[in-house]
């Protein structure tokens, strides 16, 4: 029998899995770009979360909002100057093409950070009711990555942005006759994914150990989460980053957590057979 802490464990889990996806879901969504950088952009928020916290002194969670502005910039300026100029060509290119991005960005970090695990250890004490204990800075990260993902939320249904994004994401001719540029929208959207992958890397670091080889994994869960849930949608990214935490959480007890992850796969491949859409998605929803 599953008890309670296996699956708070499964949510706080998941709730990271939600900020970690939802970026990498939104600009496949919108731009139909799927982009293999993305691992490595959530490392990189992790190692400038810890650069912050060794060399200033500053608390991740406070170095988060810079952590996230400089991601933006970042992915703006990718979209804008490099991968703009590919976007009408098969997906096969973009695809090649963030795959050779990955590879420079992760050899980057190898490079300047070697290969050894890092991560930002804060003792913030932990919650302990009956049975059921949870380390504060989980809880913390947890909360602070639904915050991140519900003001994406709020973003793209309550600003003019918001919907220029979802416009462009549904119907790109029809956004153009209404006078959008699918260019600035494309970079901006890029930019807003690699703002969320900082701040996941932010989070990640107080929770895991981190090195340039976890992007890999991220990635992969990324890809997990999106078809779980469905693509494109905060909502799908929530819903598919909770049931991925919990399928992780409740099959890492009863099998083994060396074997969760193959489980988590083996979901991913019957959503794929019995609800293509996700969980929350829309058949035929581009």
């Amino acid at each position: 029998m599953i008890d309670l802490q296996v699956i708070l464990n499964g949510v706080v889990l998941g709730g990271l899995y939600a900020c970690v996806a939802v970026g990498f879901s939104l600009v496949w969504g919108v731009l139909n770009v799927i982009n293999l950088l993305h691992g490595s952009l959530i490392v990189l928020g992790a190692y400038l979360a810890y650069l912050a916290f060794t060399a200033l002194g500053l608390h991740p969670f406070l170095s988060l909002p810079l952590v996230a502005t400089l991601l933006l910039a970042f992915g703006y300026l990718l979209q804008r100057h490099v991968l703009n100029h590919v976007m009408t060509e098969p997906v096969l290119v973009t695809l090649v093409l963030t795959f050779g991005l990955d590879l420079l960005l992760y050899n980057a970090l190898v490079l300047c950070f070697t290969a050894t695990p890092r991560r930002i250890a804060l003792d913030l004490g932990r919650i302990e009711i009956a049975d059921v204990v949870l380390p504060v800075d989980r809880l913390a990260a947890m909360l602070l990555a639904l915050a991140l993902t519900a003001l994406l939320y709020g973003l793209l249904r309550g600003s003019r942005l918001g919907r220029a994004i979802v416009a462009v994401r549904m119907d790109r001719d029809a956004a153009i006759l209404m006078g959008i540029r699918p260019r600035d929208v494309y970079a901006v959207t890029f930019g807003i994914g690699a703002l969320m992958a900082g701040a996941a890397g932010c989070l990640i670091a107080v929770v895991f150990p981190f090195s340039p080889g976890l992007a890999e994994t991220l990635l992969g869960k990324s890809f997990v989460v999106c078809v779980l849930g469905g693509l494109g949608t905060v909502s799908g990214a929530l819903a598919g980053g909770l049931a991925l935490g919990l399928i992780e959480s409740v099959f890492g007890v009863w099998l083994g957590p060396q074997n969760a992850t193959i489980i988590a796969f083996a979901m991913l491949l019957l959503v794929l057979l019995v609800r293509p859409a996700g969980l929350v998605g829309r058949a035929g929803y581009e």
